[in-house]
């Protein structure tokens, strides 16, 4: 696995990366992450994987943690070299995440725009064609090809 190494905090796992870009968007606490990344990934972390992560990038210096609430819950928050760290990894796995987009994008058999998922696919004169929408396929078709 692509990986990047820091004060030796090895973000190897696309888990690792994923905690590192939620506490990015601000304070949160552990059920927090759980819940989140069973949302976003369909997996569900146990404790057992975020917490160890949470305590080794405490000792690192790059998040704190705040107890808050009536229940005491402890919310994690990334401190400035924190932020320099999940920058340092932006440029690391942003061009690895653009590589992979790029060979899954299609463009636009009207306008041209790139298109992820979806579209509308049409089939003019036995050529199989992808849309961004039906506005475009609707036009392709209009022009007479």
């Amino acid at each position: 696995m692509y990986g990047t190494k820091s004060k030796n905090i090895r973000i190897e796992s696309i888990t690792k990366l994923l905690i590192m870009l939620l506490l990015e968007n601000g304070p949160v606490h552990g059920y927090e992450i759980i819940k989140h990344m069973k949302s976003r990934t369909g997996k569900k972390l146990s404790p057992s994987q975020v917490y160890p992560f949470l305590r080794q990038l405490e000792a690192r210096g790059y998040i704190s943690k705040t107890r808050s609430g009536t229940r005491q819950r402890t919310d994690y928050r990334l401190t400035a070299s924190g932020r320099d760290f999940v920058s340092s990894l932006d440029s690391k796995f942003g061009e690895i995440i653009d590589v992979y987009m790029r060979s899954r994008l299609i463009t636009c058999a009207h306008c041209g725009c790139e298109i992820y998922k979806g579209g509308e696919t049409r089939t003019i004169k036995g050529k199989k064609l992808t849309f961004c929408c039906k506005s475009c396929a609707n036009a392709y078709t209009y022009k007479g090809v």
